[in-house]
């Protein structure tokens, strides 16, 4: 059919009703028709009446219809620039391909058809295609002139869609966003400067919350009602539920939500009003709070990673399973990614960094993150670089303002003396409570760090806790993570001069717990940590060290005592455990990291004590009857002589111990020195003998 009669055929085809079995056809002749018209006049025409017709838009498929939009001139663009490029290098006479239409005067006509009978996001939707079509992947289409004049076009129709709000409904917002998104790429940095980012954020963040985003974590509720309360745990992978979460997950939006949140970030660093950013981080802590809550009430929120395979069929396993927590960690990444920037800008806007909104600000981010923990801390979702940005640039914010510091954990305090196990998202929520506390003993008084502190970390210690009981069984998956968290959290207050009143009286009480606790219950990284941590408290200039001078030897008493019946087999690693730098990469077993505990202890014991127990470390090593854990624990010993870990008084008791006192052979264990020399060592033949 000739073009000029398809013409018209579309144009009254435009006029009737929405029939959805029409509407394909409808769309892909608009598009055939964009390549084909030679007059511009027509493709002006055409172009009007298609963001009017009434097939289209009267009952439009949500942003599935605009990014249909975006795509048909998307493509028609980029089949017009090779139909002209095809064009040039025809011999003369020959007939053109498609419409002859050059790429500028293409454009110009299509956006001529851009007139007041439409919508401003419907212009928005057109230009940003064109420009995607033209200049995407650097094919340079558009004359400068008329690139820049299109980049102009498409800020200049978004400023006024979203400025004109009465008028713009929310799929109009959605589908400037939608478009942006696309273009966003392709504007130059002036071009981007244009744009009214004070209500672009809103829109932004609107869009990815709302019914063409996330829908406010309404598909979890839609999870229970597919859940029958007769039947444990199970949904059925062709419920609507899951039925739903398919379809969520292919919406435009939702498919590109991470350009998404970088176009939103960029409306959160040139925002002029920060009043706009105060807003939308109050919707994105309301967003976060209600699908907490939603989760909390979901059955499958029971089901602790640890046990899935027995709990979950394996239909859910493989199918519904991966798919909701691939929709719930994108959640989480959009989320974080709009706080990265406010959070930046809580640093240098003297709007936001002032006392009466800084602390408000983080603690509120805190808040959002605490109510995402049950996601971020499943299979190491909190490690990426913008969460840890946002959390730790938080609490540094945070720790500036003692009362504020308070309040947040009296808001997030978990419950005490629990005996029975929590579910796994109060044990996430435990979890972050207990990482955060650990950055603020700094920041509140004694009292304070007592009751927020100490108390809820020492339940988890406790031998009443349901971290050890049998109802704990198999561990849960975070149980480990929870006791090195309420370890790091004493060791923290521990470690601040101002609580050294608690302090003292607590110390005994902690090590004999973490005694107790190694290794089933904490890892020999962590175990060697807290003991080093506390042996460096009980030397000067901690006030405990002038006010209990003994108790250092006492605590190393107590771990040379726990060494000598220790066990000797290997230690199965830990799950999430990080390879400790340096020699002892070997194997290791309790009585090992018992005695590397102990050789990492000798830097900061007093130098008269220094001969004493150098002897006793080298005695210790020379017991374990593995060759290799032994040479591993006597290599660390050598390091702590010689890497420069002790000051000088230490130093000098250490160089007399090893020339003097028989040092050397100790280490070494056949009396002739092995491979250990002090520095300067003289070679003879093939010897090497020390000067010392």
């Amino acid at each position: 059919m000739p073009a000029d009669r398809l013409l018209n055929t579309v144009l009254r085809a435009y006029l009737d009703a929405p029939n959805p079995s029409q509407t394909d056809k409808i769309l892909g002749t608009t598009n055939s028709l964009l390549t084909t018209l030679n007059n511009p006049l027509n493709l002006s025409l055409l172009t009007s009446h298609f963001l009017t017709a009434r097939a289209i838009w009267q009952q439009p498929d949500g942003l599935r219809t605009c990014l249909r939009i975006l795509s048909i001139y998307n493509t028609a663009a980029i089949l017009v620039r090779r139909n002209e490029l095809e064009n040039a290098s025809l011999p003369r006479g020959q007939p053109p391909v498609g419409s002859g239409v050059r790429a500028d005067e293409w454009t110009r006509a299509v956006a001529k058809g851009l007139d007041d009978r439409s919508s401003r996001w419907q212009h928005t939707l057109v230009l940003a295609g064109v420009l995607m079509g033209m200049e995407s992947n650097d094919r340079r289409s558009l004359s400068w002139g008329l690139r820049s004049t299109v980049e102009q076009a498409v800020v200049t129709a978004a400023n006024l869609a979203l400025e004109d709000r009465s008028n713009t409904s929310v799929l109009g917002r959605g589908a400037v966003v939608l478009a942006l998104t696309y273009a966003f790429p392709l504007l130059s940095s002036n071009n981007k400067q244009l744009l009214n980012c004070n209500v672009l954020l809103p829109a932004v963040v609107e869009a990815m919350l709302g019914e063409e985003g996330f829908q406010h974590g309404d598909f979890i509720q839609a999870i229970q009602l597919d859940i029958p309360p007769a039947h444990n745990l199970a949904w059925v992978a062709n419920s609507p539920s899951v039925e739903r979460i398919q379809k969520l997950d292919t919406r435009p939006l939702a498919q590109n939500m991470g350009p998404t949140s970088r176009l939103g970030a960029f409306a959160i660093e040139h925002a002029q009003d920060s009043n706009v950013i105060l807003h939308i981080h109050d919707q994105i802590l309301s967003f976060t709070s209600g699908l907490l809550q939603k989760w909390e009430n979901c059955a499958l929120s029971t089901v602790d990673p640890s046990v899935e395979a027995a709990k979950l069929s394996p239909e859910i396993l493989q199918r519904s399973w991966p798919m909701l927590w691939q929709l719930l960690k994108k959640i989480m990444f959009a989320v974080v990614a709009v706080l990265h920037p406010i959070v930046g800008r809580c640093l240098l806007d003297p709007h936001l960094r002032n006392a009466a909104v800084a602390p408000t600000l983080t603690s509120k981010t805190l808040h959002v993150l605490r109510n995402l923990s049950f996601i971020s801390f499943r299979d190491g979702g909190n490690t990426f670089q913008a969460y840890n940005f946002t959390y730790l640039t938080s609490i540094d914010i945070l720790t500036q303002y003692p009362d504020a510091c308070a309040q947040l954990l009296k808001e997030t305090i978990p419950p005490q003396n629990q005996t029975t196990p929590p579910t796994p998202v109060h044990q996430a929520l435990t979890l972050f409570y207990l990482n955060t506390a650990e950055h603020l003993p700094l920041s509140l008084p004694t009292p304070a760090a007592e009751t927020l502190i100490i108390t809820p970390a020492t339940a988890n210690l406790a031998p009443t806790s349901w971290l050890i009981s049998p109802a704990n069984t198999p561990p849960s998956s975070l149980t480990l993570q929870l006791f090195e968290a309420s370890h790091a959290a004493l060791l923290s207050v521990f470690s601040c001069p101002q609580h050294s009143t608690v302090t003292a009286s607590l110390i005994p009480f902690y090590i004999d717990t973490l005694l107790a606790a190694f290794p089933a219950r904490i890892s020999p990284r962590q175990f060697r940590l807290a003991f080093r941590t506390v042996m460096q408290i009980t030397s000067p200039p901690f006030p405990i060290s002038a006010t209990h001078p003994e108790l250092s030897e006492t605590l190393l008493e107590m771990l040379r005592y726990q060494a000598e019946g220790a066990s000797a087999a290997p230690l199965p690693p830990a799950p999430d455990a990080t390879p400790v730098p340096g020699p002892e990469t070997a194997p290791i077993s309790e009585q090992t990291a018992l005695v590397l505990a102990l050789i990492d202890a000798l830097p900061y014991l007093p130098a008269h004590l220094m001969d004493e127990w150098l002897t006793r470390a080298a005695e210790a090593s020379n017991a374990i009857p593995d060759p290799r854990m032994r040479d591993a624990v006597r290599r660390r010993l050598w390091d702590v002589l010689a890497s420069g870990e002790l000051d000088v008084d230490r130093a000098v008791a250490g160089v007399a111990w090893w020339g003097m006192r028989g040092g050397r052979e100790m280490v070494a264990g056949d009396g002739q020195g092995g491979g250990f020399m002090m520095s300067g060592a003289l070679v003879q033949g093939n010897k090497e003998s020390s000067r010392l």
